[in-house]
């Protein structure tokens, strides 16, 4: 049995990687016989929002203290984790800096892996830029270029992130679909949805901006936006300035999400920029056609504008709402690229994705051995 060893922040959470990782770990266990074990920071007895393998091991490192005795704890912890799991090989699942670090860090223990599950844009996720800051993201691809050279494979999700690394030991694997559900979208609610956390990212100010052109031909139409919300409340509150709160309803992340999207009859993605794009293929698997901005990095791979839905340029907020608004008013294309939707979530079946990580985990192991 090989022992495959995941390193990241948390597996609590309701985003993305969690329920990829969820997804991903279960079929190893029960498909390929790993052992697998994963290593937390600060996780403690947090329950986790999504359900992985019972079989999974887990090594919660406990850190504080100010930055330098935290990065002092996680490198002498870490080694020490590693060192007693003896794993075959080491998956790093950490969007930040200091994952670059840890080829250096665990150097020749075993091969390992660095899966990238953002744009490098999310250096730039703020709403204004400078010259320090762009002075500032320089430096940090530059260290994390350095670091990403390291890795005995580099994973990126998507055709597009390839462009953002200059790598010989770069590839291409997709994230594996969530569910396929036997029962479908009805696509006869009058329901848009959105589903990802309050963010720059996601561009719900975007999305509000275009439902304000949407809600005035079809105020009977709601938009429902699930994800955890930020802080101010900023888009709650923006959503009242543009009075369109009538029509707009934000939800918490929710376990059943299922249900939500068999619910909807329209998915929008109005992101700035995306790692993969879960959230569609998901939507898609219940047969809901998808409106998205053509942004960096995944929408154009996911989805076949004018088939299974809609390509917009990204930002440009009226064509987005005239995209919603062709499904809206056209039920017919709207069950037509639905149908089309869902097979193209087909291609995303865990049993076509996670084989690959299994051939990629074995061929290193062999080449180590």
């Amino acid at each position: 049995m090989k022992k495959l060893l995941y390193i990241t922040n948390q597996v609590c959470g309701a985003a993305g990687l969690e329920r990829v990782l969820s997804i991903k770990t279960s079929y190893l266990i029960d498909v390929f016989n790993y052992e697998i074990h994963i290593i937390t920071l600060n996780q403690k007895e947090t329950d986790l929002f999504y359900q992985f393998h019972e079989n999974i091991i887990y090594h919660d490192l406990e850190l504080k203290g100010n930055p330098f005795q935290y990065i002092y704890q996680y490198i002498t912890k870490l080694k020490t984790v590693v060192n007693k799991i003896n794993p075959d090989i080491i998956s790093v699942c950490d969007d930040g800096l200091k994952a670059f670090t840890l080829p250096f860090v665990l150097k020749n223990s075993c091969p390992i892996i660095y899966e990238r599950h953002v744009s490098k844009v999310i250096n730039l996720n703020a709403e204004k830029t400078s010259l320090l800051s762009i002075y500032k993201q320089k430096l940090t691809e530059n260290f994390m270029l350095l670091g990403a050279k390291k890795f005995d494979k580099f994973i990126v999700l998507t055709k597009d992130n390839l462009s953002e690394w200059n790598l010989d030991n770069i590839q291409v694997i997709n994230n594996p679909l969530s569910f396929y559900p036997k029962e479908i979208s009805n696509l006869n609610n009058k329901t848009v949805l959105a589903v990802g956390r309050q963010c720059y990212q996601k561009g719900y100010d975007r999305l509000l901006e275009s439902w304000k052109i949407v809600t005035k031909r079809h105020p009977d139409w709601q938009l429902e936006i699930y994800g955890a919300f930020d802080k101010e409340n900023k888009y709650h509150k923006l959503a009242k300035e543009l009075r369109v709160d009538s029509s707009v309803s934000f939800f918490k992340p929710v376990k059943n999400i299922g249900e939500v999207y068999q619910n909807a009859s329209i998915y929008v993605m109005p992101s700035r920029f995306e790692g993969f794009g879960m959230v569609l293929i998901e939507a898609m698997a219940y047969g809901v056609p998808c409106v998205s901005f053509n942004c960096p990095c995944g929408p154009k791979e996911i989805i076949t504008n004018n088939k299974d839905g809609f390509l917009v340029n990204n930002g440009d907020t009226k064509s987005f709402a005239a995209q919603i608004e062709k499904l809206i008013q056209d039920e017919d294309l709207r069950h037509e690229m639905g149908i089309n939707a869902r097979q193209k979530a087909g291609l995303y079946f865990p049993d076509k994705i996670v084989p690959q990580w299994d051939l990629l985990f074995q061929d290193l192991i062999k080449k180590a051995s």
